[in-house]
C-alpha cells in the first residue's frame, strides 16, 4: 500500500452514484409495493451497501483500512431507472472515494440478485464519483507568487561550513512542492544577538514568512525561541500545537520542542526543529494549511 504515515487526518467526504435499469414497470411496482419474493429490495441492498463501504479495504488490495464514520445510501426511481447514491465521511489521512463507489456497486449487485427472478434484463451502469471533498487538494493556496519567504538555519557548525545544511534543504524542498520559492537562504550562528539581528533585517526587507530551523531544544545553547519571542507581537500558539502533536505521534521526544510562532507586523516567524527529520515532520504538519493565514491577514487589511 501507499505510505500515508506523513499525512494529517482531515475530514474526507465522497459521493458516488450508479444506475440500475429494469426492463418493465412491473418490476418497479414490485419493488415499491414490497412484493419481490426475496424481500424488501431497498432495505436489503442498503444494508449490503453499508457493509461494503466498511469492508472495502478487504477486497480492494491497495485500499487502506479506515474509520467509516458516516454513510448514507439512497434510491431514487426515475422511470425504469433506479439511481443509487452513496455518501461516505471519515476523518482520516486518505479519502473515501473507492469506499463510496464500492458501496454503490454492492448495493446495485444486491438489487440485481434480488430482482433477477422477476426480471432477466436488468442493467447496471454509470457507476462514478460525483463529488469528493477533503485533503490537500481542497486547500486554496494563499498567493504563492507574492509570499516572500526566507529560510534561516541556526547552527554554529553549518554556518562555519563544517556540516551540510540538511534541514534547510528539506524545508526548501517542501516549500517548492507547495509552489513557494525561497528568496533568501542563510546559515547563522546559534547566538541570541545574531538571530535577533537576522530576523529584524529580514522583517525590514519585507519578508512575509521566515522559517528558522534549529535551536528549539532544551540545551542551554538552544536559544532560537528565546531570541525571537521578544520580537513577536502576536503569537499564534496553534501552529506549534499542531506541529508538536503531529511529531508526538511519530516520536516521544516531540514534546520537548520549545518552538514558537507568531507575527511581527505582517511577517510570520516560525521556528522548526534542527534535525532533518524533525524539520520534515513539522513541514508536513503545517503545509499547505498554514498558507491560509495569509488569506486571513489579507482579508483583515482590506476590510
Amino acid at each position: 500500500m501507499v505510505n500515508i504515515t506523513h499525512k494529517s487526518s482531515t475530514l474526507r467526504q465522497a459521493i458516488a452514484m450508479g444506475i440500475l435499469k429494469v426492463s418493465k414497470q412491473e418490476t418497479i411496482d414490485a419493488i415499491v409495493n414490497r412484493k419481490v419474493p426475496k424481500g424488501d429490495v431497498f432495505e436489503f441492498s442498503r444494508a449490503a451497501g453499508l457493509l461494503a463501504c466498511k469492508k472495502t479495504y478487504e477486497v480492494i488490495p491497495d485500499c487502506h483500512p479506515l474509520p467509516v464514520e458516516y454513510t448514507s445510501i439512497t434510491h431514487e426511481i426515475d422511470g425504469l431507472n433506479i439511481i443509487i447514491r452513496v455518501e461516505v465521511h471519515t476523518i482520516y489521512k486518505t479519502g473515501v472515494e473507492v469506499e463510496a463507489m464500492h458501496g454503490v456497486s454492492v448495493t446495485a449487485l444486491t438489487m440485481y440478485d434480488m430482482l433477477k427472478p422477476i426480471d432477466d434484463s436488468i442493467e447496471i451502469s454509470s457507476i462514478k464519483l460525483e463529488k469528493k471533498k477533503g485533503g490537500k487538494s481542497d486547500i486554496k493556496y494563499a498567493y504563492p507568487d507574492t509570499v516572500k519567504v526566507a529560510v534561516i538555519t541556526c547552527s554554529d557548525s553549518v554556518s562555519k561550513g563544517l556540516n551540510v545544511d540538511k534541514s534547510g534543504n528539506v524545508i526548501e524542498e517542501k516549500l517548492n512542492k507547495h509552489k513557494l520559492s525561497v528568496s533568501h537562504r542563510q546559515a547563522i550562528a546559534d547566538e541570541f544577538d545574531v538571530i535577533q539581528e537576522t530576523a529584524r533585517q529580514l522583517i525590514a526587507d519585507g519578508y512575509q514568512l521566515i522559517l528558522f530551523t534549529g535551536g528549539t531544544g532544551l540545551s542551554p545553547r538552544d536559544v532560537t525561541p528565546d531570541a525571537l519571542k521578544p520580537l513577536i507581537e502576536r503569537e499564534v500558539p496553534g501552529i506549534m500545537e499542531v506541529a508538536r502533536d503531529y511529531g508526538q505521534q511519530r516520536t516521544p521526544y516531540a514534546m520537548l520542542s520549545r518552538g514558537i510562532a507568531g507575527f511581527v507586523g505582517e511577517t510570520l516567524l516560525i521556528t522548526l526543529p534542527g534535525s532533518p527529520r524533525g524539520a520534515e515532520e513539522s513541514m508536513d504538519a503545517l503545509f499547505p494549511y498554514i498558507l491560509h493565514i495569509f488569506r486571513v491577514r489579507e482579508g483583515v487589511r482590506h476590510d
